[in-house]
């Protein structure tokens, strides 16, 4: 049974979903150790202008790809050419691993949200807390499973009134909510010298790394080859005007990712003094360090259920994007309709959480290349899928069906003022950083190299 293709309502819609997807976990503890280990200021600056450039034609040829096509990444490449229809596979593939691993993650956070709530704080706040509840088995797989549940709830409510409407109610709260403890943790005692060292670009800190790290993270922060953007560019409508729309998703992505930072690497500095340790505890700083912080505030307890509720809100606006980019390939695929589909996909991604969940305890025991199974999955989807996905692609758009036709497509709507950007980037930039990312990140993660 095939069901009439869904569309946004409107060009808001589009915004508020997209950028929903773009930001994530991501953006709340990645970018923020991320800038605190390359630099801060200089970290912003560059990457700054990498999503204005590379994060921009990456993120065009996929809408435009998805809106031209009218088809799921899985679709859309053939549908273009059909010797070229494997990408589709290949970018699919992407959000089917990530999704089950990335809702356990999920999971941790409606723990940390609940305890807060519960008068648990000062608990949640032990050197062996979070160590203690992702290494038993029942908890974080009840967790895992509501915050997937939701999620494949909100999906099965469709384009209009699941994602979207999901999207425009959790984005502007989590906006205010993060610049509240933004300007909060700023003006904490001691927080003055981690803001100037967040804002203030140093060029003594510049470096490759620091490149190659900020490309990573846009791969990352922007949902770019995974097929989201092919899947909800398939949904715009074609009177939306394709470049304003981007411009106003990286503002979304890189504003919360800004003040994720503001919140965080201040913090840090008024109760370490900015150590190197501390700045450099990565995912951990959220459920370690961050609760400390939080028991140390007057309200902390307050600021702690306030902090949990936006990022859970943060990770389901992206669960929600990798779901509906999975939905929507199975429904292209085998002509389903949406409930049967997220009835298989909620299953799905159960069967393929559990050893994430169970590997930080009871199959902790069980390495894959030297990796637990979550840093595995997160390994080969986005150090190694990822920018592959991505360098078919700018191969794709650049050599195969020519910018020329995706920027035709742009034009139905409005005038396409980065058509030469645009061009170039796709064939020439973005196709040699792809494979300094790919052949980097392989390398430091088998410890070759570090970046």
């Amino acid at each position: 049974m095939s069901e009439k293709r869904s569309n946004f309502s409107s060009k808001i819609g589009f915004v508020l979903a997209t950028a929903g997807s773009a930001v994530g976990l991501g953006n709340i503890w990645r970018f923020p150790y991320l800038a605190a280990k390359h630099g801060g200021g200089m970290f912003l600056l560059v990457y700054l202008i990498l999503v204005l450039t590379f994060g921009f034609a990456l993120a065009a040829a996929e809408i435009l790809i998805g809106r031209k096509t009218g088809q799921s990444a899985i679709n859309a490449f053939g549908a273009l050419s059909k010797k070229w229809s494997f990408i589709g596979w290949l970018a699919a593939l992407v959000p089917v691993i990530i999704l089950p691993y990335y809702s356990v993650i999920g999971g941790w956070i409606f723990k940390y949200l609940v305890a807060f709530i519960g008068g648990q704080a000062n608990a949640a706040a032990g050197d062996d807390y979070f160590t203690g509840f992702i290494g038993k088995v029942g908890e974080p797989i009840g967790w895992f499973m509501l915050f997937i549940g939701i999620t494949a709830l909100i999906v099965l409510f469709g384009v209009e009134k699941g994602v979207e409407k999901a999207s425009k109610i959790m984005m502007p709260i989590l906006v205010v909510i993060t610049i509240f403890i933004a300007i909060y943790s700023a003006c904490m005692p001691g927080a003055f010298e981690g803001v100037l060292y967040y804002i203030t670009p140093n060029f003594e800190h510049f470096s490759v790394t620091t490149v190659l790290a900020a490309l990573g993270q846009l791969f990352y922060s922007m949902s770019l080859a995974m097929g989201i953007m092919i899947t909800y560019g398939s949904y715009m409508k074609k009177d939306v005007n394709v470049s304003s729309s981007i411009h106003q998703v990286e503002i979304f992505d890189t504003g919360i990712a800004f003040l994720a930072g503001l919140m965080i690497v201040p913090a840090v500095f008024s109760f370490s003094g900015g150590s190197e340790e501390a700045l450099g505890k990565g995912p951990s700083l959220m459920f370690i360090t961050l609760p400390k912080v939080f028991q140390s505030m007057p309200g902390g307890t307050v600021i702690g259920i306030i902090f949990f509720l936006m990022v859970l809100f943060a990770a389901l606006t992206s669960s929600i994007s990798l779901m509906e980019t999975v939905v929507s390939v199975i429904q292209d695929k085998f002509k389903l309709n949406r409930k049967i589909t997220c009835l298989i996909v909620f299953i799905g991604c159960v069967a393929l959480g559990l050893p994430s969940s169970l590997g930080n305890g009871a199959w902790a025991g069980v390495k894959i290349l030297g990796f637990a199974f979550l840093d595995f999955f997160d390994f080969i989807s986005n150090s190694v899928l990822m920018p592959i996905v991505a360098l078919l692609t700018c191969i794709f758009v650049g050599y195969v069906i020519k910018p020329k036709s995706l920027i035709e497509e742009a034009e139905l709507s409005a005038q396409f003022k980065a058509k030469t950007l645009f061009s170039v980037i796709i064939r020439y930039v973005a196709p040699v950083l792809i494979v300094l990312i790919l052949g980097f990140s392989v390398l430091e993660a088998f410890g070759i190299v570090k970046v």
